[in-house]
């Protein structure tokens, strides 16, 4: 003998042993449309806010592009002037010392001049 299950053998609206009502159905089917539909509009805010997120990642990647290049640029800079100073320090020590000692007489002689014009 054959049982019969859901939908198998009852009358139309009854839905086997359960009893359910077509207004209990369309109840169900009502609130499974509600669902949908939120998770529709939330799976949608969800999209946009993954291609904002995608489009803020490539202008922040597009900026550290131009930080790299302004750095590797800052830092060829950097070493030329320390080569530069390098190439200044292997002159005469005396000459720089010479040239150091004349500046501070005359800085000395002008504050001196200063002071007494006063």
């Amino acid at each position: 003998m054959r049982r019969a299950g859901l939908g198998e053998g009852g009358p139309p609206g009854s839905y086997g042993n359960y009893g359910y009502a077509g207004s209990g159905y369309n109840a169900c089917e009502e609130e499974n449309d509600r669902l949908t539909e939120s998770l529709r509009s939330k799976v949608t805010a969800i999209k946009s806010l993954s291609i904002e997120i995608g489009h803020e990642v490539k202008h922040q990647n597009k900026l550290l592009a131009e930080m790299d290049s302004q750095f590797d640029s800052t830092t060829g800079f950097l070493g030329k002037t320390m080569g530069r100073l390098k190439i200044l320090s292997r002159g005469s020590q005396t000459k720089l010392l010479c040239y150091m000692m004349l500046f501070s007489l005359f800085v000395f002689f002008v504050i001196y001049w200063i002071i007494k014009l006063r």
